[in-house]
C-alpha cells in the first residue's frame, strides 16, 4: 500500500516496527531497481540489493499481491529452470506531471514504467498572481476526475516551473505570489490535492529526464541547456541534479552578455535571456520586418503578431536569409555562455534542449563554432553536442523520475 510504503511513521523503538521499517526500505530499493532498469529477476535484485534470495521473494509476493509490480514472463536461460521476470505495474499507479512556462500549461499522467497515457496542453500561462493557481487547481481537478478510470489512482503530483526554486522551502522567488505567507507554492498544492508533490525548475527537470533516459543515460557529466521562452541549464554531476546552496544553480540565462543591452525582466541590462531566448528571437524578427528587412515573413508585414516560432524556424530551413542569420547569431552568443559553463564543469555532453532545439543544426552549427573558439582545447576532446531525442517528454520524464526517487527515497 502507498501508506506503509511512503508515509510509514512507525515507533523505531518497538522491535516489530523495526523490522517494518527494514521491509519498507527493502521493498522502496525494489521498486527504484525495476523503475529505472525496466525488469529484473528475483536472482538480480537479490544481487543488486545485496538481499538473501528467501527474504527477498518474500517481498516480490508482497509488492504483487499490493499490485505495484507484476510478473511479466520469463528469462532466457541457458539450464534448469526459466526464472521469472518482473516489472513496475503499469496498470494502476500513477503520477500526474504539470509542465507550467509562460506560454502554456501541459498536463500529462504517466504509469509507473514512464508510459505517458494522456496528455494535453491547455492554454494557461504562467502569471505572478494567486488566482492563477485557482485555475489550475479547477483544471486538474477535471482532469482527474474525467481521466482516471475506477480501480486506478493518482499517487503523486510533479511540477516543472521556471524560476528560483528554494529546494529545501519549494518557495519559488521568481513567482513568489504563488506562494502564501506561511507555505510554498509546493505545500499548496499537497495541501489541495492531499498528495505528496515534488516541484523542480524546469531548466533541472529537462536535464534529469535527459541523464535518465536520453543521450546523457550513462554518463556522469551534463549541461543540458533549455531553450525556451527563457534561457536555463541544467547541470549533472555525477547522477544527481546540482542545485547549488539553495537551488538556483543554472540561471545561465542572467549572466550577463552585453552591458550596453536591452533591460531584461529581472532587473538587470544585457542578459543573455535578452538575445537568445524564443522571446528575443521573435522581437528581433519582427523588428526587422518593421524596418523593411527582405524575408519570406515579410507577407505578414501588416500582422506581426501572427508570427510564431515555428514559422520563423519553418522559414529558415526553407533558406530564408533574415531567420538564418537570426538563430545563427543565437547560437553564436549561446555558446559564448556555455564556453563559460564548459570551463566550469568540463562536461562529457551539452544536450540542447527547448522550443529552439526543433532549428537542428542550425542552432547547433553556432553553439559549436563558438565553443571552438571561446573553450580551451582539452575542454573539447571528450565533449559531444547533441540535440535531444527526446524533445519536449524530456521535462515530462524528468520530472516523472524526480517524482518516483522521491517517493522511493530511503532515509
Amino acid at each position: 500500500m502507498i501508506e506503509t510504503l511512503i508515509d510509514s511513521e512507525i515507533e523505531p523503538n518497538i522491535k516489530e516496527s523495526v523490522i517494518e521499517i527494514k521491509k519498507n526500505k527493502q521493498k522502496k530499493g525494489i521498486l527504484s531497481e525495476l523503475y529505472f532498469n525496466n525488469m529484473n529477476t528475483i536472482a538480480e535484485l537479490a544481487h543488486s540489493l545485496h538481499i538473501s534470495i528467501p527474504s527477498i521473494t518474500a517481498l516480490i509476493e508482497e509488492l504483487v499481491e499490493e499490485r505495484w509490480i507484476v510478473e511479466t514472463g520469463f528469462a532466457i536461460s541457458k539450464q534448469g529452470r526459466r526464472p521469472a521476470v518482473y516489472e513496475v505495474n503499469p496498470a494502476e499507479k500513477f503520477i500526474l506531471v504539470l509542465d507550467i512556462n509562460t506560454h502554456d500549461t501541459k498536463v500529462a499522467v504517466l504509469n509507473l514504467k514512464n508510459e505517458v497515457i494522456f496528455t494535453q496542453t491547455f492554454d494557461l500561462q504562467l502569471k505572478n498572481n494567486p488566482s492563477f493557481l485557482d485555475t489550475l487547481f479547477s483544471l486538474v481537478d477535471k482532469i482527474m476526475e474525467q481521466k482516471m478510470a475506477k480501480g486506478k489512482a493518482i499517487i503523486a503530483l510533479g511540477i516543472s516551473i521556471p524560476g528560483l526554486v528554494n529546494k529545501n522551502t519549494g518557495i519559488n522567488f521568481t513567482y513568489n505570489s504563488l506562494n502564501s505567507k506561511e507555505k510554498s507554492l509546493g505545500k499548496l498544492i499537497e495541501e489541495h490535492f492531499n498528495l505528496p508533490v515534488s516541484v523542480v525548475n524546469d531548466s533541472k527537470a529537462t536535464a534529469f529526464g535527459e541523464y535518465r533516459f536520453g543521450l546523457a543515460k550513462g554518463k556522469s557529466h551534463i549541461l543540458s541547456i533549455n531553450v525556451d521562452w527563457g534561457v536555463g541549464l541544467g547541470v549533472v554531476i555525477n547522477g544527481e541534479i546540482f542545485d547549488g546552496a539553495s537551488g538556483f544553480a543554472g540561471e545561465l540565462g542572467h549572466i550577463q552578455v552585453n552591458p550596453d543591452g536591452a533591460l531584461c525582466y529581472c532587473g538587470k541590462v544585457g542578459c543573455l535571456d535578452t538575445i537568445t531566448s524564443a522571446s528575443s528571437l521573435l522581437k528581433n524578427i519582427k523588428e526587422g520586418l518593421r524596418n523593411g528587412q527582405i524575408s519570406k515573413l515579410g507577407e505578414y508585414k501588416e500582422h506581426l503578431e501572427d508570427i510564431n516560432l515555428e514559422m520563423v524556424i519553418d522559414a529558415a530551413q526553407q533558406g530564408d536569409a533574415f531567420s538564418i542569420d537570426i538563430i545563427h547569431n543565437i547560437g553564436l552568443e549561446l555558446g559564448k555562455g556555455l564556453s563559460i559553463a564548459v570551463h566550469l564543469f568540463n562536461p562529457q555532453i551539452i544536450i540542447i534542449d527547448g522550443v529552439l532545439s526543433k532549428a537542428q543544426k542550425l542552432i547547433v552549427n553556432p553553439i559549436e563554432h563558438a565553443i571552438n573558439k571561446y573553450c580551451l582545447t582539452d575542454f573539447k576532446e571528450d565533449l559531444s553536442i547533441e540535440i535531444s531525442q527526446l524533445g519536449d517528454n524530456a521535462k515530462i520524464y524528468g520530472v516523472h523520475a524526480y517524482v518516483v526517487e522521491n517517493l522511493l527515497k530511503v532515509a
